[in-house]
């Protein structure tokens, strides 16, 4: 829990508010699981901070939900191609990823059970937690906003790739200099 909790502070993630009259204020728990190495042994155990994102009405409370998905055929696609051109495949975990998405909506939560507060404040959020209706779609905003100059590298990579297949079909076809 106090991982989860310094992970949470660190992101910044809340503001300790007194409860404005006529806001609903959602709540929270605890989530533990087990984490296991891959011959059974324990690695570590974890504990989740989640919202019950099952109390928040649509209209009142969001606006709109999103959930990215691919479809295993494009991932199957993917790696064929990748084998095929030998390229390098590498596999990529963030550490509380959905806690990195900036929330647009005022949403108050409940202090988590086991932490100490004053009576009457609750916790206006600023970032997404796990449980949220709108934390899938806030945190592929964010992602998006980041994956600018990434596009814009894999746009000169491609270019570069069809130079070089240009430039390739021009030295096996000699004749096409010469019209």
């Amino acid at each position: 829990m106090d991982e989860e909790l310094s992970a949470l502070h660190k992101t910044d993630t809340w503001d300790l508010v007194p409860l404005p009259p006529s806001k609903s204020v959602v709540g929270c728990r605890w989530v533990y699981n087990i984490k296991t190495n891959s011959n059974g042994s324990i690695e570590r155990y974890k504990a989740r901070l989640v919202v019950k994102g099952y109390s928040p009405q649509y209209g009142m409370d969001h606006e709109e939900t999103f959930a990215p998905v691919v479809k295993m055929t494009t991932i199957r696609t993917l790696i064929i191609v990748a084998l095929v051109r030998q390229w390098h495949i590498s596999q990529l975990d963030v550490k509380n990823a959905f806690l990195n998405g900036d929330l647009q909506e005022e949403v108050y939560m409940a202090p988590p059970p086991g932490v100490s507060h004053d009576f009457g404040y609750v916790y206006k959020l600023k970032k997404t937690l796990y449980g949220l209706k709108q934390t899938p779609r806030a945190w592929f905003e964010n992602f998006l906003l980041c994956s600018h100059l990434l596009d814009l590298f894999l746009a000169v990579m491609i270019l570069l790739f069809l130079l070089r297949a240009l430039m390739q079909v021009v030295s096996f076809c000699p004749y096409m200099l010469m019209t």
